[in-house]
């Protein structure tokens, strides 16, 4: 893999290294928190935006949809970690689940970033079952989600996942964008890619990753 795909990483400045298995409940997962994840997922209310988002890393592309109608389709580039879900903070992974937009800033230098809530509470489960995160960080993540706040982003799964451009454009970055996946884990368009997209969504908007 060129090196210079190296150069483009999601946001990593701003992910803080952690021990991974610092603080740890060691106990079996409670089955409590199971059903509360359950609850937490089927309570959720649908989306009031009026179109939702759609990214199907297997075919790289991310759809605008509307009505259960595809209204536009992009080209994306997803993270270099390959396929499967992601699962703690430094495997390169895109996520699988649905998301919201929960933040649009546009001083990224990926150029626009419409920042994701994940971890979610699905995450959080895995993370809390696989002993990366303990009780506490899991019932933060659940009530966040159940809030429709950020969830933390400084935890062992990881953080700072959304959707962005390649920044300043050059020949070689868009070589890159059109041959590889190259993110930290984010989704990836091309600028005018990204202004088109924000046409279509806002704080609040549903994203569903899939395989």
């Amino acid at each position: 893999m060129p090196a210079g795909i190296l150069l483009y990483a999601c946001n990593r400045e701003q992910m803080k290294r952690i021990n991974p298995t610092s603080g740890c409940n060691r106990a079996r997962p409670c089955s409590r928190l199971g059903l509360a994840l359950l609850l937490l997922i089927t309570g959720m209310e649908a989306s009031a935006a009026s179109f939702d988002i759609e990214i199907s890393k297997s075919q790289q592309e991310l759809r605008v949809i509307r009505d259960n109608e595809i209204i536009r389709r992009f080209h994306i580039s997803y993270g270099r970690g390959g396929t499967g879900y992601k699962r703690k903070m430094g495997d390169n992974k895109t996520p699988v689940g649905n998301y919201r937009i929960t933040e649009v800033k546009s001083d990224s230098r990926f150029y626009y970033f419409l920042q994701l809530n994940y971890p979610n509470v699905v995450d959080a489960w895995h993370g809390y079952r696989d002993r990366l995160i303990n009780a506490r960080i899991f019932k933060e993540i659940a009530l966040a989600y159940k809030n429709k706040q950020m969830p933390p982003q400084d935890t062992a799964l990881g953080g700072y996942i959304g959707i962005h451009g390649i920044g300043e454009v050059t020949q070689e970055k868009l070589n890159i964008h059109r041959r590889y996946n190259w993110t930290e884990g984010c989704i990836a368009l091309k600028n005018e890619e990204m202004n088109e997209l924000l046409k279509y969504v806002s704080i609040g908007t549903h994203v569903l990753i899939k395989e």
